[in-house]
């Protein structure tokens, strides 16, 4: 987005950046406090359980389908890169391989098999854009104004490029432009407090401390990341070229691995370029199962714990059976996904991700918040938050 859009692509970095300072204050502690398993548990509590658990048993699948396939979208659109894929037939052809791939693994890897490709798709995506941004910055001589300048020049949009309104809010659209905006601000900023796959990970943690001090070390790694995103959008922008990495994928999902390969053949050679594509998209492929392994177990464990067993077995289904179930709803999730995202190969990968963003925070996080602050919250109102 910021390779394509300048100053706009960066408001999606700095949602998602502030993002965490709401689930650290508001969600994290108290939600690991309340010893459950998984968002519906804590709603369920104190409410009438069957039409709360159907409610955000259901918001959690879309939230994650929704999620998914940016996921779909954005494999299929790296792997038509590093083959030169350029038929819609091998690209949908190749988000199905890449999207059963992924599902097996998370089918049989579970919690512990997804926190590890987790933990190594972190330390690989830290290393991976430290290095093209430090080739960047090295290739412009450590000087930004150098950088956005030439970034400007190679859009073809000019000064327009570095400030506001070139893709959001723009004079065209008018007021529902500005609406638009301050609706997309509000998603990205309330909306990973309600992700499924987020919150999870508050329930799996020994203490609250331990809850507390993990999203403090996200929201610093984080930060960094989004920094360096400035680096690589506009770094794209300035050597590959707008009009390049539109002619590649038009919705701009590969400028990072264009990148890549570019600044590798400067600094390296040509050899060097294709080295450097390799990694950026083996980063690339990481960071993608990594998200779909998280996405994918919330989904399926809420299916099973939530639907399977409280709704439809009404609390007598065993934890093998649910443990089965889970593995079923997985595979139909992930089919399911992979449908779609044949169909969104068109779509911006972050415009995807805003849309479970969007659900999550309006649907997710008012029930949670008035759930954990409010005694006189009740089913019809949790029920009506979620699906309204």
């Amino acid at each position: 987005l910021i390779a394509l859009n300048g100053y706009d692509g960066f408001l999606y970095s700095i949602g998602f950046l502030v993002a965490w300072l709401v689930a650290l204050l508001l969600v994290a502690e108290l939600l690991r406090n309340s010893g459950r398993f998984t968002m519906a548990d804590v709603l369920a509590f104190r409410m009438s359980p069957r039409p709360v658990r159907t409610a955000a048993g259901v918001s959690t699948i879309t939230v994650s389908i929704f999620y998914l396939l940016a996921q779909m979208v954005g494999a299929g659109a790296l792997v038509a890169l590093l083959f030169g894929f350029t038929s819609e037939f091998a690209k949908g052809a190749t988000i199905a391989l890449v999207g059963v791939l992924m599902i097996v693994y998370v089918v049989f890897g579970g919690m512990k098999g997804t926190t590890w490709v987790q933990i190594i798709k972190a330390v690989l995506l830290m290393s991976g854009a430290a290095l093209v941004t430090l080739l960047v910055l090295t290739e412009f001589g450590f000087n930004l104004s150098s950088l956005l300048s030439d970034a400007a020049n190679e859009s073809g949009k000019g000064e327009a490029f570095l400030e506001p309104g070139l893709r959001y809010g723009t004079e065209e659209e008018g007021l529902s432009g500005k609406i638009d905006l301050i609706s997309l601000g509000l998603a990205l900023v309330l909306g990973t407090a309600g992700l499924p796959h987020i919150l999870i990970r508050f329930y799996t943690v020994p203490t609250a401390r331990d809850a507390r001090k993990s999203v403090m070390w996200g929201i610093g790694l984080i930060g960094i990341f989004y920094l360096f995103t400035l680096v690589l959008g506009f770094g794209a922008a300035a050597l590959v070229g707008s009009e390049e990495i539109s002619r590649v994928n038009a919705a701009g999902n590969t400028a990072a691995p264009q990148l890549a390969e570019r600044i590798g053949e400067i600094v390296f050679g040509e050899a060097g370029g294709t080295i450097l594509l390799a990694v950026i998209a083996a980063v690339a492929f990481a960071t993608i199962l990594a998200v779909v392994a998280g996405l994918t177990l919330a989904s399926s464990s809420s299916f099973a714990h939530d639907l399977y067993a409280h709704v439809f077995r009404k609390g007598k289904a065993t934890e093998r059976d649910e443990v089965r179930v889970a593995r079923i709803a997985a595979l139909v999730i992930g089919a399911v996904s992979i449908v779609l995202g044949i169909y969104a190969q068109r779509l911006n990968v972050a415009f995807l991700v805003a849309l479970a963003f969007a659900v999550a925070a309006s649907g997710n996080l008012p029930a949670i918040l008035y759930s954990l602050f409010w005694k006189r919250f009740n089913t019809a109102g949790a029920v009506s938050a979620i699906y309204g």
